[in-house]
């Protein structure tokens, strides 16, 4: 079931929407969803929905709700000029700051929607590194996190998330594309000794011969018996730590 929603934050209204189990099943607990670079949409809706099914309250918010309508845009929108630098803006001028301070207002939105104990999320691409960066900003509220296909997690930027492992108490899983160049191995190396240091109870898993983007539909890249490994790998980490 699907429920478009607005959020307030400290900047201004986020567009969001909420989905829950089908056929009235009843849900275990919250999920935020943090989108890749192209912005929610009928692939991502699809991809929370299955999650949804799985017996949980998911919330989808826009990230780049502060630039107002944009798009649509799809998983080809990096191949064309004019629409990649649309995206590129946004991306640059979305802040992990301002994400790590919107998920306060985005737990709250769960809890008020009936989500019960603590919440899980998860991310894809630009998400992913935000979905760290969230788990590390309320360790008492989210108690699991993946990543996949997750863009500089480990970078030399001062608001890289591996900076902030310490802070991380949630289950981490990271799963890697074999080929990204928004990953490179340099960063996984980082990346495991950031977590590893920081006492995180984590996974780093390499997805080889996949590509960047490899688990979302309409990404030309998508991979299907990736992208099942990866349901598999999510369900089964939400499942043991949201129990």
């Amino acid at each position: 079931m699907k429920q478009d929603i607005d959020i307030k934050t400290a900047d201004g209204v986020a567009k969001a929407t909420l989905f829950r189990p089908g056929n009235d099943a009843p849900a275990k607990s919250g999920v935020i969803f943090y989108m890749d670079a192209m912005g929610p949409r009928a692939s991502l809706y699809g991809m929370a929905q299955r999650l949804a099914d799985a017996g949980y309250i998911v919330l989808l918010p826009d990230l780049f709700y502060r630039f107002g309508a944009y798009g649509p845009f799809d998983g080809s929108a990096f191949g064309n000029p004019a629409s990649r630098e649309t995206i590129m803006t946004m991306l640059r001028g979305t802040t992990q700051q301002m994400t790590r301070n919107d998920s306060a207002a985005f737990l709250d939105t769960l809890s008020a929607a009936g989500a019960k104990g603590p919440a899980g999320a998860v991310g894809y691409c630009m998400g992913g590194a935000r979905a760290l960066t969230a788990a590390a900003a309320y360790p008492e509220r989210i108690t699991v996190a993946a990543s996949f296909h997750g863009g500089n997690p480990a970078s030399e930027a001062e608001d890289s998330p591996h900076r902030l492992a310490a802070d991380i108490k949630a289950r981490v899983y990271v799963g890697v594309a074999g080929i990204d160049n928004s990953f490179p191995p340099e960063q996984s190396a980082r990346l495991a000794e950031a977590l590893r240091t920081g006492g995180v109870d984590h996974i780093i898993e390499n997805y080889v011969g996949m590509a960047h983007g490899w688990t979302v539909p309409d990404h030309g890249v998508y991979d299907k018996t990736g992208a099942e490994r990866h349901w598999k790998r999510l369900l089964n980490l939400f499942g043991e730590a949201l129990a």
